[in-house]
Formats: structure tokens, C-alpha cells, sequence
């Protein structure tokens, strides 16, 4: 029986260190400079600090200021002309589309930005449900990945035995959370090496955690695993 495939978006199924985060990184200083009343430089600080410590500037945004998340991922994400930058290696593609087993998405990111970018990339077909960042509250709280409890709720709502998941992701903090719930993983490393501020700077690339099952650098890799 094939696995049933949890997929990150952002530098797992697309670069978006180049397409993407800088855009989306000068978009939430914008708003935090605007909405807290900050400078340019307290606002990108600000920014980067929620973002290291909680996996997701709104969740400290949420918690410590009262912004509203709609509001938030509404203002962010609207990344004008976006589509046209998008990329995808065609056989991590063709890769992914001929994957056997069960694919879903499973994303920080806002809903209507993961349809923009599936649609780009034409992918909207290979996944049977996708999870943004919306759908990641427990008890009414915003819980984005690493939360191991946001995970246990989602794989209870859509009725996935653990033992049977992949998650495939490009942050390695997210995947010790699924690994603690018993779930395989992947670290996908292809576009690591394009983004040297993310979370994974400083990390040796060519080591593996403990709770990585594997790391790959191509989705035609996945094809073993069936």
C-alpha cells in the first residue's frame, strides 16, 4: 500500500527563495511598520524574531498584538505579477504527478496563496485536499507547523493514520514534530542552498537528523518509497 503524502509548499515544491520570500518578507515589514507604529528597522526585526521563534510572524503577531490574521494574510499575500515567477524543475513535476499514493498539502501559508501557486506550477491536480494555515487552530488558537498538536488535529479531521504519512518538507523542525507523532520524513534540500537566511542556515546540509528518515534533493526520489 503506497504512503499517503503530506507536502510543504514553499522550497519543497518551488523556489521560492527567489520567487517568493523576499517579496513576502518586505510585504510583512510593511504591514508591521504600518500597523504597530514601528520604523523600518524595529518592524524587520520584529518580523524575523516571531519568525524564528514561533515558525510564523502572524502567530506572534496574533498573540502579542492582536492582529487580526484575515487582515494579515490579506494585506501579505497579494504579491502582485507573482505567477510569473514561479518555478519548478519540469521533472520534479512530472515526478510528483506520477507519485503513487494519496497527496496533500500541508502549508504555513495563506489558502488563496497555495491555490495561486499550485495553479501556476500546475499542480492543482495532484493534491486531494489542502491544509494552509487557516485550517491550523486548536481550541480556537493559531497553532502553524512545528505545533505537534495542530498536526494531531489535522490528521484526525482528515482521518490519517500517522504510520502511513510522509511529510516532505524543506524545514527540519517541522518534520521532528511529525516524526514525535510516529510519521515518516523527508528533507527535501533542493533550493537550501539558494536561501542562506532561512531557518535552516548553518545546518550541514550533507548531515541527517535523528528524525529525518531521508533527505533528497528531487521528488523523482519519493518513487522508492512506493
Amino acid at each position: 500500500m503506497p504512503p499517503i503524502w503530506l507536502f510543504d509548499l514553499d522550497n519543497t515544491l518551488h523556489d521560492a527563495s527567489k520567487a517568493v520570500f523576499w517579496r513576502l518578507n518586505g510585504a510583512m515589514t510593511d504591514y508591521i511598520e504600518a500597523e504597530l507604529r514601528l520604523s523600518r528597522e524595529e518592524a524587520d526585526a520584529l518580523r524575523l524574531h516571531y519568525w524564528r521563534r514561533y515558525g510564523a510572524t502572524l502567530l506572534g503577531l496574533e498573540r502579542h498584538h492582536g492582529i487580526r490574521a484575515a487582515h494579515f494574510l490579506a494585506q501579505t499575500h497579494t504579491l502582485p505579477g507573482l505567477e510569473r515567477d514561479l518555478h519548478m524543475p519540469a521533472s520534479h513535476r512530472a515526478a510528483l504527478k506520477r507519485l503513487r499514493g494519496r497527496k496533500i498539502l500541508l502549508t504555513n501559508a495563506p489558502a488563496e496563496y497555495a491555490k495561486r501557486v499550485l495553479t501556476a506550477l500546475d499542480l492543482s491536480d495532484c493534491f486531494e485536499a489542502v491544509v494552509s494555515i487557516e485550517g491550523m487552530r486548536v481550541f480556537g488558537e493559531l497553532r502553524p507547523k512545528p505545533d505537534a498538536r495542530s498536526l494531531r488535529v489535522v490528521l484526525a479531521r482528515l482521518k490519517l493514520p500517522a504510520h502511513r504519512c510522509v511529510l516532505v518538507e524543506d524545514t527540519v523542525a517541522n518534520l521532528r514534530s511529525a516524526r514525535r507523532l510516529r510519521m515518516r520524513t523527508v528533507w527535501m534540500q533542493h533550493y537550501l542552498k539558494d536561501n542562506p537566511h532561512g531557518p535552516e542556515a548553518g545546518l550541514a546540509l550533507h548531515g541527517k537528523p535523528s528524525w529525518v528518515c531521508a533527505r533528497i534533493r528531487s521528488l523523482r526520489s519519493l518513487h522508492a518509497w512506493t
